[in-house]
């Protein structure tokens, strides 16, 4: 009988590649606009790249981008990027097709519902906030909760102590096979491999299940329960 699910966030409820893409360019066309001389494609390019170097969390990225593109961190410029950054992020941060859907029928069925995110505490919040998914969940643990990253299975287990189940009652939902997939299967959970949220290209998940669209779940969940 499956009693709850663990979702992870990012490429998984929310399209954080999407956001991210649209953010950064339109933090370096602010910074353009503002009188900074910049190939566009060639500095979108180098903040992505600074970002898959120093995580996608980076809080100092901008000011990263101007020391190494300029060799100081004009204001001026600093303050037109991140203005754009943001509002183009919140412009863009979206849910996939089906997820609240999904959410709200899987809560009728009175299953649990956590996250398991890598994300820090703030920046986590922020984004469940915005896209009004904090009613939904009855657990969140970020990276500040735990204080591991995936495939460390200490927020895996956090979850299963916290709703009093075992590993069997359990499934795990996410996007990144060698982080979610490996770090579940620790603890012997279930996983669903979320490959419309993939970014890496994948071809063999790891994964109990593959599902194209969230809303599978659903029909997972049920077959399980009345095997």
């Amino acid at each position: 009988m499956i009693k709850a699910i663990i979702f992870d966030l990012d490429n998984t409820l929310l399209d954080f590649k999407k956001m991210k893409q649209h953010a950064i360019l339109a933090a370096v066309d602010g910074m353009i606009e503002a009188g900074l001389q910049l190939d566009q494609k060639k500095a979108y390019d180098q903040i992505m790249e600074l970002y898959e170097t120093s995580g996608w969390e980076n809080q100092e990225i901008f000011n990263d981008f101007l020391n190494k593109s300029t060799g100081e961190v004009d204001h001026k410029y600093l303050a037109a990027g991140i203005v754009s950054y943001r509002r183009a992020r919140d412009a863009a941060l979206t849910l996939y097709p089906g997820v609240k859907k999904t959410l709200i029928t899987l809560a009728k069925m009175s299953i649990k519902l956590a996250i398991v995110s890598d994300a820090p505490r703030r920046e986590a919040w922020l984004r469940i906030c915005y896209l009004n998914l904090h009613h939904f969940f009855d657990l969140v643990l970020t990276f500040d909760d735990v204080g591991e990253r995936k495939p460390s299975p200490k927020g895996f287990n956090m979850v299963l102590e916290k709703f009093n189940c075992s590993a069997e009652e359990v499934l795990m939902v996410g996007d990144w096979p060698e982080r979610d997939m490996e770090g579940a299967h620790q603890l012997g959970i279930r996983t669903i491999f979320a490959r419309y949220g993939d970014t890496f290209g994948t071809v063999e998940s790891g994964a109990n299940w593959d599902v194209e669209d969230i809303f599978e779940i659903v029909g997972i969940i049920n077959s399980l329960n009345e095997s």
